[in-house]
């Protein structure tokens, strides 16, 4: 990964506090799940793409597979899903610093 994930904004934002330093603002869904839960399995679902990719440039390289269209297809697939990561990350970490700039 050519961007590193800056996780300090993003587990930040996951903790907003709300009301004082002792209460944490609720991040549950409907569904049950969290909103950092949310988040860590995007995270976990983006790393298997790039694994995944990783792994067909190896076998084209090695030349276990001679299939290129699939292993541009996943490298492609992993690309974007991290493009959009850093673009969620971005406006995330955005929404965080408008936040700290609001007058209470």
């Amino acid at each position: 990964m050519s961007d590193p994930i800056q996780l300090n904004a993003i587990t930040s934002m996951l903790n907003l506090k709300q009301g004082g330093p002792t209460q944490q603002a609720p991040a549950v869904q409907e569904s049950g799940k969290s909103f950092a839960d949310f988040v860590f399995e995007r995270l976990d679902e983006v790393n298997r793409l790039q694994t995944e990719a990783d792994a067909g440039v190896q076998r084209l390289i090695t030349g276990e597979s001679d299939n290129v269209a699939e292993v541009f297809a996943a490298s492609n697939r992993a690309g974007i899903a991290f493009d959009l990561l850093m673009e969620v990350r971005n406006k995330l970490v955005d929404a965080y610093r408008e936040v700290q700039q609001m007058r209470v």
